[in-house]
């Protein structure tokens, strides 16, 4: 690997850390007390030069260690003061995470493409209509997605292959920080998009790789989206109560 390759995933990795890293020490310096609100994620993002996504991560991996509770609509809170020993414990994030899944599960479309059977296709189409049913469903899991990506990844005849993304999937249930963040995304009433999955059936189906590759690529990108804004819907609801509050105190004035 070059040292330019090595480099950027490693500048990513290091960036939502070294935020991480900088709060604790805020907190221990004394400036804040449990119960206190941090600054909004604007602010954290222009006082340490960093962009609002890698804001949000950082708050992720300190609520996962219980420094901080976010709110939703009303922003971080202080729930404790880190001791001596806490040292912040990484994991992978649900960004790393979904970029790794581009990268792999786009390939594997793309080789699936050449290798898919008629009764693969008939597998792929049955779970597509199982997503769709569980996506009807207010407890609805997203077990038939797990299925149809592995059925893919499968379909290549590549053990490798299949494994590689076996292991992906699972992170995102074992990896604390990328459970949150798919936790807080279903709350958001975020779920698998149909039409993205028929896209790939349907470029499966012609046996055409290139489509393959691009309609996955595509599907995972939306899926990056899709966890953007599941995080910035405490923005969202934050502006929207804002503008309630100042519209009651303008009624309570006039009134």
């Amino acid at each position: 690997m070059t040292e330019g390759s090595a480099s950027h995933g490693h500048t990513q990795d290091r960036l939502y850390q070294d935020l991480a890293r900088r709060i604790i020490a805020e907190l221990n310096s004394g400036r804040y007390a449990p119960g206190d609100r941090l600054p909004a994620e604007r602010e954290l993002s222009v006082q340490f030069s960093v962009s609002r996504p890698t804001v949000r991560e950082a708050m992720i991996a300190l609520e996962v260690q219980g420094l901080v509770e976010v709110r939703i609509g009303s922003g971080a809170y202080v729930k404790r003061l880190p001791g001596k020993h806490d040292i912040p414990g990484f994991n992978i994030t649900a960004f790393e995470l979904t970029e790794a899944r581009l990268l792999f599960e786009g390939e594997s479309a793309a080789l699936a493409a050449t290798q898919i059977t008629e009764d693969g296709l008939a597998e792929l189409e049955r779970l597509v209509e199982e997503i769709d049913r569980e996506n009807q469903s207010q407890h609805g899991t997203e077990q038939a997605d797990r299925a149809f990506h592995l059925a893919i990844a499968k379909a290549t005849r590549n053990t490798a292959m299949f494994e590689a993304i076996e292991r992906l999937w699972d992170l995102r249930a074992v990896s604390p920080e990328s459970a949150l963040l798919h936790e807080k995304a279903r709350r958001a009433n975020i779920k698998p998009v149909v039409e993205e999955h028929t896209a790939v059936l349907n470029a499966l189906r012609d046996h055409d790789p290139v489509a393959a590759r691009a309609a996955m690529r595509a599907h995972l990108a939306a899926v990056l989206d899709s966890l953007l804004f599941a995080t910035e819907e405490k923005a969202i609801e934050e502006a929207r109560r804002a503008a309630q509050a100042k519209r009651d105190r303008y009624t309570r004035t006039t009134g």
